[in-house]
């Protein structure tokens, strides 16, 4: 999880897909080479269920979860299955690697750290809700200086120490979260199904400030250009001040919206249930232009090269080019697509809920 590279408005540009939207800030951004011409189905791993996990990349490996539970360890470029890790609910949470480490929530109410070469758990966190039971970790985690965050459906936001597993501190918000954290400058942002965007200090877990939206919010915050981009069932996008927690603008669809954002080249790009994948400008919120597909957009964009990728409950991975709209192409799979594309080196890596992990280049 190294960046290689400061680009000034895309977040850290990286020679791996190490977590759910790419880098820590969320951006969804990749500086890697991306399949602008779909020429090959480069392999499929079958799994027993679908997939609302997203995958990520490091060291030539590719790591994912299942709905039948298992987090699985794929050799990308071959395909072939390293190990797996099996929970006992299935997993919504895509997974995050730091230090030979890939750490995940399941639907069971744990988060756990697993070695990424055995496969062997490290250690486990259960979390708790009011009547002692544990909550679903669905959020995806990340992970800085040394320390794992996350959200669970007891409404807490979770710092733990990435050797220990030990807790640092929690922070409650009004109500359930599955929102994954973004973090920079020592700031950590995610919303709330309360319809709060939460900025919290990340040493000490105290709230520097919180910013309302009209409905719940389920999808994760990315930041760039000193704002916070995030989605709300309330259909907006809003863009918020990393400072102050004031708000910049709003953007408002037709119907609500659970796809995250994704920033690059001065524009914000987010799916609607609307059925339209949109491009907003970063400064002034005004509408680029909009790309329509079959079905509502849950799948959260990712962008390397001037190419957009995403998919759709229609079934299909799109590739729309950035700055016109464009499709460059599509491919088709036999179910919705939920999960969120990662782009490693010419490839797009995505899961769809006919239970397949795709790698296409």
């Amino acid at each position: 999880m190294v960046a290689i590279l400061l680009s000034c408005n895309e977040g850290p540009v990286q020679n791996s897909w190490s977590k759910f939207r790419g880098n820590n800030e969320n951006t969804g951004f990749s500086g890697r080479p991306a399949p602008k011409d779909l020429t090959n189905l480069k392999w499929k791993f079958k799994t027993q269920e679908g997939f609302w996990s997203s995958p990520s990349v490091a060291e030539e490996v590719l790591f994912f979860g299942s709905m039948d539970g298992y987090l699985y360890a794929i050799d990308v470029k071959t395909g072939k299955e390293k190990w797996k890790f099996k929970t006992e609910e299935s997993i919504w949470s895509s997974p995050a690697v730091a230090d030979d480490l890939v750490f995940f929530g399941s639907n069971d109410g744990y988060l756990y750290a697993v070695d990424v070469k055995t496969g062997q758990e490290k250690w486990r966190f259960k979390t708790r809700d009011e009547d002692s039971r544990s909550a679903a970790v669905t959020s995806s985690p990340a992970v800085a200086e040394g320390v794992v965050f996350f959200g669970a459906t007891d409404g807490y936001l979770y710092a733990v120490d990435v050797r220990t597993g030990q807790e640092r501190w929690k922070f409650k918000a009004e109500s359930g979260i599955s929102s994954s954290p973004a973090i920079t400058e020592g700031v950590l942002f995610f919303g709330g199904w309360d319809g709060y965007l939460y900025a919290i200090d990340v040493k000490t877990g105290q709230e520097n400030w919180k910013f309302k939206t009209e409905k719940g919010i389920r999808s994760s915050p990315a930041v760039a250009d000193g704002l916070v981009f995030l989605t709300s069932l309330d259909k907006h996008l809003y863009a918020v001040n990393v400072e102050t927690g004031q708000g910049r603008w709003k953007f408002k669809t037709e119907e609500w919206i659970d796809s995250s954002p994704a920033v690059a080249g001065g524009s914000v790009f987010f799916g609607s249930d609307d059925k339209y994948l949109y491009s907003v400008d970063v400064k002034t919120g005004q509408e680029n232009w909009k790309f329509k597909t079959g079905d509502e957009i849950y799948s959260s964009p990712a962008t390397a090269e001037g190419v957009l990728f995403f998919g759709s409950k229609d079934g299909y991975l799109y590739a729309v080019d950035a700055q016109t709209g464009q499709e460059n192409w599509k491919f088709k799979t036999e179910d919705v697509i939920l999960s969120s594309p990662a782009i490693v080196d010419g490839t797009v890596i995505f899961g769809s809920h006919d239970g397949y992990i795709y790698a296409l280049d």
